[in-house]
């Protein structure tokens, strides 16, 4: 499989992140692969000039500090979010029916359940990226 993917994981769990960042690697799927432990140090990574775009943005909801809606608010406020959109897909362990609801209101890509396997992965790459995956 080639790279065609930068991917910004923002996840306050550095063993879920290790375990995401590994999977990738395993697959040779990013040429770019950036970690933000919170939904601040996201977006001053994203606003830095220099910062390479994602395609593929996993976001997890509940973290210290600012939440994964709220980074997501902010994100879409910023000017470099009107340029090419990346598919942002919210990764989460949350079964509550009210946490759900709540992110069906985010304006992101799809949701996937934690932990993220390679079935998983495929199919988000399937479903959001046809054209980019060979065969």
């Amino acid at each position: 499989m080639t790279k065609p993917f930068s991917v910004l994981l923002i996840d306050d769990d550095a063993t879920n992140n290790f375990l995401i960042e590994r999977l990738f690697q395993r697959l040779h799927l990013a040429d770019q692969f950036s970690i933000a432990q919170t939904g601040q140090q996201a977006l001053d990574l994203l606003a830095r000039p220099d910062a390479p775009r994602p395609t593929l943005l996993l976001l997890d909801l509940k973290m210290p500090g600012l939440s994964g809606a709220e980074f997501l608010a902010r994100y879409h406020a910023l000017p470099l979010a009107a340029g090419v959109q990346p598919v942002i897909i919210v990764l989460t362990t949350s079964t509550d029916h009210t946490d759900l609801t709540n992110i069906k209101q985010l304006r992101i890509d799809g949701l996937v359940t934690k932990p993220l396997t390679e079935p998983k992965l495929q199919h988000l790459l399937q479903l959001h990226f046809p054209a980019r995956l060979p065969g």
